[in-house]
């Protein structure tokens, strides 16, 4: 049984192939088309996903949609209808592109796939849709290894559900509860991102970074937390919420919010974006994050009680905050949590394509283990390619017969202050790198954060970096008690200095500048760090290389980061990573055995 799974039309494209079960490819348009976030039918995706499995278009059984577009117009007709007149200008830009193009979407879709075939008549597919919350659900809890759990989706929107709560059993899927739109936790989120001036649907995990240089103890933030929950959100007991409309208006306007309202509850201007940070900004992000953690936990309680289950799988957008999942984990909640590494739309696209299998395989088992493989889904070069590529640049270039020569010599530059471009493997699947597509770096140098920020990735100053450490060594560093193969959790550094007198005063640029341990580059502010375990059967090119490190430097984690610059998608092809190289400031760069200096 082959089936094609696509994601498409609003944010991150993606497509995946699974034959009789088992993921065999994954990837986002983005990675090949080079638009970061490409939003277009996953053509390329497609097509790569074919030639991984061997097949052609003609091959697959089913192609299954992420979601069911006939419910989400129906939802918009609804709202523009109850707000009218007020929606006229957004309504009289939507509908030529809904009448024109999604409307008649199964026809588009199998005019695409027509595309991937050399046949010239219309051949016509087996093409299912899925709702898009299912498609969430899914994503995470069928390919976990558990075999019951409470599944939890939470997002912006999908047709009309914002949050939901699945409860999973074999392979049956069944919705108990749902939050509907306006009232939604993900476009609570998104207005506090849109406020304080980053994109909304990219930059929510700008306005996550931003939160731990708040002051927590000051009155403006304890005002601030006070202002939300009584002016903006209301939290019910089983975690769901009620907005206020008055200071929203997504449901109308191609705006989120309602600006002067909000200058006047927080008294503050609506931040533009690029311009620069300050206390407040940082105060009023925490306060939202604050927030939303109170929420998230409050669902899960819930989603505990109803379901009676003692395991968790999370997808949806709003899985992707790894601060509030690291809350999750501290809470204990459930005694097992999974959460889909691409838990935003473009794991839908795997998703979807579980549901079908599932659906007209009713006889299937469901697996009793994780079948992301890592998330290393995506493309791959064999050292051929790599060859010709460099051969036909002006590159001097070391080939390595013996990749343990290869990983003791990287580990030597990392530790001399080298700023490495690493690229292995197949590429990760979902918004991560995670060690195949990486940039990496000593996490014990001072200025290594400002270094990669300012001169290599070309954005904000004020924004971390992960650690990637040996998965059974992360104990000695942090304080997390489980694994984080998928960098997906926040948690506590263990050693922490001295800090200086008033230091939750300081700016955002003094707090910078403080040293917090020996991890510096790694270590946030309030002492948190995004943990990626490294597992030496999932990534073993990866895991020696943290060896090999450890064994120069007795420090078991590297400083993490994805291979790409400001506005770019991470690298995916050996061409990608060449180009990046040369235009960002790294020293060297390692495409699987060949390692290639900048001179």
């Amino acid at each position: 049984m082959k089936i094609l799974g696509i994601s498409a039309y609003y944010h991150d494209s993606a497509a995946a192939l699974i034959i009789d079960g088992k993921i065999i490819a994954a990837v986002q348009e983005e990675r090949f088309s080079r638009i970061k976030h490409d939003a277009s039918f996953p053509i390329l995706s497609c097509d790569f996903c074919l030639k991984q499995g061997g097949l052609t278009i003609l091959d697959i059984d089913y192609v299954i949609f992420y979601e069911k577009p006939f419910l989400k117009f129906e939802r918009l007709l609804e709202n523009y209808y109850q707000y009218a007149p007020r929606g006229l200008k957004s309504f009289l830009k939507a509908m030529p592109t809904w009448l024109k193009d999604k409307l008649h979407l199964k026809r588009i879709i199998q005019r695409k796939l027509n595309e991937l075939t050399e046949v010239k008549e219309l051949i016509k597919f087996k093409l299912l849709f899925s709702e898009h919350h299912l498609s969430h659900a899914a994503s995470a809890y069928l390919v976990s290894p558990f075999t019951s759990a409470a599944i939890v989706t939470i997002d912006g929107v999908g047709e009309w559900a914002t949050t939901s709560i699945f409860k999973g059993n074999g392979t049956q899927i069944e919705v108990l509860k749902e939050m509907h739109y306006p009232n939604s936790i993900g476009l609570l989120y998104s207005s506090f991102t849109y406020f304080i001036g980053f994109k909304v649907n990219s930059g929510e995990y700008k306005l996550m970074g931003l939160a731990p240089y708040a002051n927590v103890d000051s009155e403006e933030t304890k005002r601030y937390i006070t202002l939300i929950e009584s002016e903006i959100v209301t939290i019910n007991t089983d975690g769901s919420i009620n907005l206020n409309e008055r200071y929203f208006s997504y449901t109308y306007g191609l705006k989120m919010v309602n600006t002067k309202r909000w200058e006047k509850l927080f008294a503050m201007e609506k931040r533009k974006e690029g311009s620069n940070l300050n206390q407040q900004h940082a105060n009023l992000a925490y306060a939202i994050q604050f927030v939303t953690e109170k929420i998230i936990l409050s669902l899960l309680r819930y989603a505990k009680e109803l379901t009676g289950e003692s395991n968790l799988c999370l997808a949806g957008g709003v899985a992707l905050n790894c601060v509030a999942n690291g809350k999750i984990l501290e809470a204990n909640i459930f005694k097992d949590v999974y959460i889909q590494p691409a838990a935003g739309d473009s794991g839908c696209a795997i998703g979807a394509a579980m549901v079908a299998y599932h659906l007209i395989n009713a006889k299937a088992n469901k697996s009793t283990v994780d079948l992301m493989q890592g998330a290393l889904l995506g493309p791959k070069y064999d050292n051929n390619d790599i060859k010709e590529l460099l051969d036909s640049t002006s590159y001097n270039y070391i080939y390595f017969n013996d990749f343990s020569d290869l990983v003791t010599k990287c580990a030597s530059l990392i530790s001399e202050g080298n700023i490495i471009g690493w690229f292995q493997g197949a590429m990760e699947f979902g918004p991560r790198a995670l060690g195949n597509r990486s940039i990496l770096a000593d996490p014990r140098i001072h200025d290594i954060q400002n270094r990669i920020n300012t001169n290599i990735k070309q954005r904000e100053n004020f924004r971390p970096f992960a650690p990637a450490v040996i998965e059974e060594d992360a104990q000695k560093y942090f304080t997390i008690k489980s694994k984080s193969p998928y960098m997906l959790y926040v948690s506590s550094v263990n050693k922490k200095c001295k800090l200086p007198h008033r230091y939750n005063n300081f700016s955002i640029e003094e707090k910078m500048s403080v040293y917090r341990n020996l991890l510096q580059s790694t270590t946030h502010v309030d002492f948190s760090a995004r943990i990626q375990t490294v597992n030496k059967n999932i990534n073993p090119r990866f895991y020696q290389l943290l060896q090999a490190f450890k064994q120069k430097t007795t420090c078991s984690v590297l400083l993490n980061t994805s291979f790409n610059v400001r506005s770019e998608p991470i690298v995916c092809s050996p061409y990608d990573a060449i180009q990046t190289f040369q235009k960002a400031n790294l020293d060297v760069l390692v495409l699987n055995d060949f390692l290639i200096y900048k001179e």
